[in-house]
């Protein structure tokens, strides 16, 4: 599947000078070269640094009033927190200097993971899932992100298109949009769980290292929640990336994330499409080339899988 196109990002010569010499110092060598990687949606600096030497880092930063810049301290927080052996980055450290923030992530070496039917790829994400969810979040984990707001408890849509429908709706929606509204009406109450949660899971989210298989990146979005959030949220990318939407709904049904909780993440599925398919019929943001087309395909992605929970 081809990740969504690479937003109007930082790059590096956009930080301030004070910045980029507190990074070279701390890192112990300059920058040679710099690469932003393809995917997301975001505007600030995330971009792999080349230092002299030949050693590479990965570096996001932005001005300590972006909004960007609260998601990227919450990030490192969480890296700093999860459990070994966590399909995550190491955090190698936080700096500040002229009202700007960088954090530094170790780097990962390979592609983003090929999740279409005929890679494993596919397989070893749904088995990194079952570990990381199959027992509650460890005490420093819960700590590092019980003061951030759950992204997924305040998913919507199917609500504002029950009270207005679009002309260009799709049938299935249409036909389905008074249970789908229900559905997503007892989301919250059930968002609540002591498991791990990414919050974001894409194959642009996720980095096949060459040492390290499959790890999952941009911990912007993570705190806790029910066991099948990731799973559910991964579902319809795999539908994205060639996947029947059968079979999709068949893995979720014998997957121990999912299956345990069925309504739940039915529940949650209901919620995170009506958001793709309120949220895509609004202009595009600027700085993020590629959402609202990103959004509607997902949002389709989500429907057939939907439609085939309810049967």
């Amino acid at each position: 599947m081809p990740v969504p196109p690479t937003s109007s990002r930082l790059q590096w010569t956009d930080l301030p000078t004070s910045l980029r010499a507190r990074l070279e110092d701390a890192l112990g060598a300059p920058v040679t070269d710099t690469v932003t990687p393809s995917g997301g949606f975001g505007h600030q600096l995330a971009a792999a640094l080349t230092l002299e030497g030949g050693r590479r880092v990965f570096v996001k930063a932005a001005p300590d009033d972006d909004p960007l810049t609260t998601a990227n301290v919450h990030e490192a927080a969480v890296l700093d927190a999860l459990p070994p052996g966590a399909p995550a980055p190491d955090l190698l450290g936080n700096h500040r200097a002229a009202d700007w923030t960088a954090v530094v992530i170790a780097h990962l070496d390979g592609p983003h993971p090929d999740l279409s039917p005929a890679s494993g790829d596919a397989g070893q994400t749904w088995a990194l899932l079952d570990k990381l969810t199959s027992s509650p979040a460890p005490a420093l984990y819960a700590a590092a992100v019980s003061t951030a707001q759950s992204t997924a408890a305040a998913l919507h849509g199917w609500d504002e298109l029950l009270s207005n429908p679009p002309v260009n709706l799709a049938p299935a929606a249409r036909a389905h949009l008074p249970q789908f509204a229900e559905l997503e009406a007892a989301w919250p109450a059930l968002a609540h769980g002591n498991r791990i949660v990414h919050g974001d899971l894409r194959a642009d989210n996720m980095v096949r290292d060459h040492e390290r298989g499959v790890t999952f990146v941009d911990w912007a979005h993570a705190t806790t929640g029910p066991t099948c959030i990731d799973a559910a949220s991964l579902a319809p990318q795999l539908i994205l990336a060639g996947h029947a939407p059968a079979d999709i709904a068949r893995l979720l049904s014998d997957h121990p994330a999912t299956a345990s909780s069925p309504d739940t993440t039915t529940a949650f599925l209901a919620a995170l499409t009506g958001h793709w398919h309120r949220n895509a019929r609004k202009p595009g943001p600027a700085g993020a080339p590629g959402l609202r087309a990103y959004q509607h395909r997902a949002a389709a992605a989500g429907l057939a899988l939907l439609v085939y929970r309810l049967k």
